[in-house]
């Protein structure tokens, strides 16, 4: 044996040690768990246990010398390194291989996947969700055709609307999908905390103030007594300023304005404005508001939640729970739909704070104490949580730890939007629909060219789908190929 397969075998037995180290250190938390789901929270221990370090050089050297890089195995992790170990030489004592390789790996999710969102006909691109908006309530034949189309999941927001209107639209999707004898499931979305401007100061009467770079005002508990001579910003969200910290950011509008608190309090901060990306620098009431770097202690779920989960419980298939943190929020909603009987409705975590993005692990445990589940890459807050630039690396990692976890993702928010709401789509963002494909489920936000989306989407990824299963690239064949070499 070379000294340079020495090495590389050293390195990957070391790797092997930490994945076993990993998984003994989480033994008690591993018990806990439904009998299915912990061959899967030990799977993503091992992936983590994996990606604490730098394998950068390790892959390049195990590529050179013919070996699997260890790419593309989240579902099977464990198991891939103990076969390129196997090729090295080194014996397993009997029964110690891992039972879960890449076919059952890949199995366990496209299982949960259709556990979690139906049957679909074709079975190699992602279920397509739609955003319900106002009128299809009174539009029966525009949910027929929606099916028809290829929708295979119906989404209604409990932001909006009232249960009147959303009856409406579940009993349209049921006899829609009677009818053409398809799948056809429910989703509904829990509102989630409404943390939203209003202007209470200086430009109150307009509902609108002028903010200006490195100009000092004031952001405020919405029932506080102010001086209506400053400029004061008011938030809906109870609770909210007493956790700010001086340095904390404070992002208005979808991040077209950010601001840094200066002098924290506990009814009133002083910001800083430190950028103003709007063409007009005013900022208007009933726009959203993101606090990146704080710890806010408001509960998640919210009193107007509570309020709708009885409907969602009666009609619904899959229940959205909207600006999740910690897995503490998790097993609230967990406790609170088993008081409705078992077994539970499923739940989807939406992804959409930094607080969620670092605590992503122990959301996935918690979520990993029922049968099935599911997480939504919600990319509208999250980056502006995060920030533009992280996304893409951000929707990655969240891709990856959770194919680890065999918990099926929804790629979300603005797929092909421009296209949605004018007819014609940009080339970037036909780009991001294709990379949609590493996803189990592409959600659509409601829009005036909902058919043509359809059409145009699965187009793309029946194209990019023949590419690659998840994130493993697959060889179909190549005509470029075929003509250039005859």
């Amino acid at each position: 044996m070379s000294p340079e397969i020495v090495r590389l075998r050293s390195d990957l037995e070391r790797i092997y040690e930490n994945q076993v180290a990993a998984e003994e250190k989480f033994r008690n938390e591993t018990r806990v768990l439904p009998r299915a789901q912990q061959l899967s929270f030990r799977n993503l221990l091992h992936y983590l246990a994996l990606r604490r370090e730098d394998l950068r050089p390790l892959q390049d050297a195990l590529h050179d010398a013919g070996l699997s890089s260890l790419a593309s195995a989240e579902s099977h992790c464990m198991r891939q390194v103990q076969a390129v170990l196997q090729r090295m030489g080194y014996s397993f004592p009997e029964g110690s291989l891992s039972e879960l390789d890449a076919h059952a790996g890949g199995q366990i999710i496209r299982k949960r996947a259709a556990d979690l969102f139906g049957d679909k006909e074709e079975k190699q691109i992602p279920h397509l969700m739609v955003t319900f908006e106002t009128a299809l309530a009174d539009d029966y034949g525009s949910v027929k055709q929606l099916l028809k189309a290829g929708m295979h999941i119906a989404r209604i927001n409990t932001a909006h609307d009232n249960p009147e209107i959303w009856a409406k639209m579940v009993q349209h999707v049921r006899k829609a999908a009677k009818s053409l004898d398809r799948s056809c499931k429910i989703y509904i979305d829990l509102a989630g905390p409404k943390i939203r401007t209003t202007i209470m100061g200086k430009g109150w009467k307009k509902e609108r103030v002028k903010l200006r770079e490195r100009e000092r005002f004031f952001l405020a508990e919405s029932t506080t007594v102010v001086d209506r001579r400053e400029k004061v910003v008011g938030c809906t969200l109870p609770g909210v300023i007493k956790d700010l910290r001086q340095g904390d950011r404070v992002l208005f509008d979808d991040g077209l304005f950010e601001a840094v608190v200066e002098t924290p309090g506990e009814w009133m901060a002083e910001l800083y404005m430190h950028r103003v990306s709007a063409p007009k620098a005013r900022l208007k009431a009933e726009k959203g508001i993101n606090f990146p770097d704080t710890q806010l202690s408001v509960r998640c779920l919210t009193d107007y939640d509570r309020s709708v989960i009885p409907f969602a419980v009666a009609h619904a298939d899959i229940l959205g729970f909207s600006f999740v943190r910690t897995a503490t929020d998790v097993e609230e909603l967990q406790q609170l739909l088993l008081e409705f009987g078992t077994p539970p409705l499923p739940i989807v975590l939406k992804i959409e704070t930094a607080e969620a993005v670092q605590n992503l692990p122990s959301l996935l445990h918690q979520g990993m104490h029922e049968q099935v589940f599911g997480v939504m890459i919600a990319r509208g807050d999250l980056a502006v949580e995060i920030g533009f630039e992280r996304l893409s690396e951000i929707q990655e990692e969240i891709l990856w730890l959770c194919e680890a976890a065999h918990v099926p993702v929804i790629w979300a928010t603005q797929v092909l939007e421009t296209l949605n709401k004018s007819g014609i789509a940009t080339r970037s963002e036909v780009t991001d629909a294709a990379r949609a494909a590493h996803a189990d489920c592409v959600m659509l936000n409601k829009g005036q060219y909902l058919l043509t989306v359809l059409a145009t989407l699965q187009d793309i990824l029946q194209r990019s789908g023949g590419h690659h299963t998840k994130k493993r690239y697959i060889f179909r064949p190549l005509r470029i190929a075929e003509r250039f070499l005859g």
